[in-house]
């Protein structure tokens, strides 16, 4: 009998401690009654604590669904909403967190206080046309600071570097020419602080050099120019200058404002003249950054190292990212695991315009995307599989772009300016078509044309008018097979004419639509209230006689006593007998209720009227 007791006791205590230990991690959480907020992907564990359920029953309910998954893997919201509900837990949609690209752009740091802001270098683009000495430049910059600083006062990456000059630093894009400038800025990064173009004096403006000059415009930042060349054979200044001009480019010996210099690449002539200017023209930019806030910047290129894995150079617009920090970039995210600089050293951190290279990423992110430092592992699996369901969605119900959608677009930036790209058939045409889509300008909306050239619509046209908002319009041309599909990828419309007052028509009526309409009033009816019906506690409904005109549903109507006009409102409902009727003509009796008003008088008058464009 003792021994039998023994292992009763023994059962009991079993059976305690089990009902202790899987009940605890219950029974110290508050009971969920209410709905609860899930994020858009969460741990299996993260999910039992949400809901106050036991990791066990989250599993098995999990299971039932047919899924199978440990403590530690993740799921997405729907899947967590289903298991929620099996306990009879409803569930409020996550707050997502969309894409830096929409939410924030980097050209401008809305944290900066007089506190925290702080001087840092430019970040400075170099663009011209093929062979007119753009890397023959940039080599000559990165020689000439190696023999000046000695011990290394230049940070040389594969994408960009950065420049000791008169103990100023100043941090170059070494970048395939506008095509990825202008790619930057198509997914919402203005990196650039300032654009050098360089032109051949030999050469003269060539159709890059023109390219070049229409992204640097549309970008808004300033320019300085590099004449180049200036030893050649065949090298006239002058005529460069007056070519310039003729594109808006006035530099400052013909009275303008764009700062010029006159340089040999080759052999070093008027280098230090232009950098001299450029840290003149960063001066009077005033550039700021805050280093104390998470970093965010641009990358600049990645590849796969197959001893190291992936490896991003990426460059820092603003804050300070460091070793350790969490990293999102479109839909890749990771932890800095080491951080390099163009020398190889290892280095713990970065700030405002610094170019490194970072390794620690799960996939290759893509060239020009902005990056983002976030607080943790936890926020930065979050904003990844938002951004991963929105990339799903808009491919889902990605269509061809009309011009009312490009037109909605540029009304809602309150920018009351209609923007451009014009390609011809031929170049006797581009004046034309240029003249006659000018005219079109007025006080009240702006048709502005970011470039106009001879020749196909390309890829080019379609990166410009991407990232300025703008439409492309084809005169007696035709679209190269790549800009086609670059403008479907990026939603742009592509119009193409034969016939030029076709063309002006469009385009004065897409301006016009941008301007906000204005409205009249145009007075449809009166009637006479005589009797007054109640409708419920507080509602009463006016029975009517219209006098004259007509009463219709979607009508706006005055309450005016006594020559004074008491209230304005929408009809909520409106009856002839005990049907509802959408109108009610002259000398027919019916009642109205009108929204927000309820003290109705015998022989008050109410006079209904609509809305109209003038």
């Amino acid at each position: 009998m003792p021994r039998n007791n023994k292992k009763l006791d023994k059962r009991r205590k079993f059976k305690q401690n089990s009902d202790v230990s899987t009940i605890s991690s219950d029974t110290k959480q508050e009971i969920v009654v209410g709905p609860v907020e899930l994020p858009p992907i969460m741990t299996v564990g993260e999910l039992s604590l949400i809901i106050s359920q036991s990791n066990v029953d989250t599993i098995k309910s999990l299971m039932r669904l047919g899924i199978m998954a440990t403590v530690n893997e993740t799921i997405e919201f729907d899947v967590a909403a289903k298991v929620a509900a099996s306990f009879e837990i409803g569930v409020l949609k996550p707050k997502e967190k969309e894409s830096s690209n929409i939410d924030s752009k980097i050209g401008v740091d809305d944290s900066l206080t007089e506190d925290n802001a702080i001087t840092r270098p430019p970040i400075i683009t170099v663009l011209g046309h093929v062979d007119h000495g753009k890397t023959t430049l940039l080599d000559r910059i990165r020689g000439e600071s190696v023999v000046d600083s000695e011990a290394g006062g230049i940070t040389q990456g594969i994408g960009a570097y950065q420049t000791l000059y008169k103990e100023k630093k100043l941090t170059f894009i070494d970048t395939p020419g506008h095509q990825a400038f202008t790619s930057m800025r198509a997914n919402g990064v203005q990196v650039t602080d300032i654009a050098i173009l360089v032109v051949a004096a030999d050469d003269g403006v060539m159709p890059q050099t023109i390219e070049a000059i229409d992204h640097s415009k549309a970008a808004g930042v300033p320019m300085v120019i590099a004449i180049n060349k200036i030893d050649a054979t065949g090298a006239d200044v002058g005529r460069l200058k007056g070519q310039l001009a003729e594109h808006d480019i006035v530099v400052e010996d013909y009275g303008g404002d764009v700062v010029s210099v006159e340089i040999s690449a080759l052999k070093g002539d008027g280098i230090d003249s232009l950098l001299d200017s450029l840290l003149l023209v960063a001066e009077i930019e005033e550039l700021k950054g805050n280093p104390e806030r998470f970093g965010v910047g641009v990358v600049i290129e990645s590849l796969v190292e197959k001893s190291k894995g992936v490896m991003a150079t990426i460059l820092v617009k603003s804050g300070t990212i460091r070793v350790g920090d969490y990293i999102i970039s479109g839909t890749t995210r990771g932890r800095i695991k080491t951080m390099v600089d163009g020398f190889g050293k290892n280095i713990l951190e970065a700030g405002p315009s610094t170019p490194v290279k970072i390794l620690g990423l799960n996939s290759m992110p893509l060239s020009g995307d902005q990056f983002d430092v976030v607080e943790n592992d936890r926020t930065a699996r979050e904003i990844v599989a938002s951004r991963e369901k929105y990339s799903r969605s808009r491919q889902e119900n990605k269509s061809q772009t009309t011009m009312e959608e490009v037109l909605r677009r540029v009304h809602s930036s309150d920018a009351k300016e209609l923007r451009l790209v014009i390609k011809t058939g031929t170049y006797g045409s581009v004046d034309a078509v240029n003249r006659a889509i000018i005219q079109l300008s007025d006080s009240d909306v702006q048709v502005k044309i970011l470039r106009s050239a001879a020749g196909s619509v390309s890829e080019s046209d379609v990166m410009l008018a991407s990232a300025s908002d703008a439409m492309i319009v084809g005169f007696e041309t035709s679209t190269d097979q790549g800009a086609r599909s670059l403008a479907n990828n990026h939603n742009i419309v592509i119009s193409l004419y034969d016939i030029i007052y076709n063309l002006v028509d469009d385009i004065r009526n897409s301006a016009k639509s941008l301007l906000d309409p204005s409205y009249k009033q145009s007075v449809t009816g009166h009637a006479l209230v005589q009797e007054i019906f109640p409708r419920g506690k507080r509602e009463r409904i006016a029975g009517i006689r219209i006098t004259d005109g007509i009463f219709k549903r979607n009508s706006r109507l005055r309450v005016i006593r006594s020559g004074e006009i008491l209230h304005e409102g929408a009809i909520t409902s409106m009856k002839h007998l005990s049907e509802n009727v959408r109108e009610l003509a002259n000398n027919f009796e019916g009642g109205v209720m009108i929204d927000g008003f309820h003290n109705y008088e015998e022989q008050d008058i109410l006079e209904a009227y609509e809305l109209v464009t003038e």
